[in-house]
């Protein structure tokens, strides 16, 4: 059975930040896809939270990629999945915190 999913007001803020970029630059038909593509992933994981690599183990994060630019971390616990962040990989990686 699939655990809810939680976002974090950080993930919420990348996601909203992620598309307005993808709007501006490159249109509907591509922010319809990334939203899909995001979409896809959630649900996959709230199935399987597993399938994905453990990237901290002390803090249960795990990492999927959702595009070439674009990776979702995100922590499983017993109740539910945590979305922690949809980080833009052409970011700096020292500034990726959760």
């Amino acid at each position: 059975m699939p655990k809810p999913v939680n976002w974090s007001p950080l993930s919420e803020n990348d996601f909203s930040t992620i598309l307005e970029y993808l709007k501006e630059n490159w249109g509907d038909k591509i922010v319809q896809g990334f939203i899909e593509i995001t979409s896809s992933s959630i649900s996959q994981i709230s199935t399987n939270p597993k399938q994905y690599p453990l990237i901290n183990k002390n803090k249960k994060i795990r990492k999927c990629v959702l595009t070439k630019h674009n990776t979702l971390y995100y922590r499983d616990s017993k109740e539910s999945i945590d979305i922690l962040r949809i980080y833009d990989n052409r970011q700096d990686p020292q500034k990726l915190t959760f």
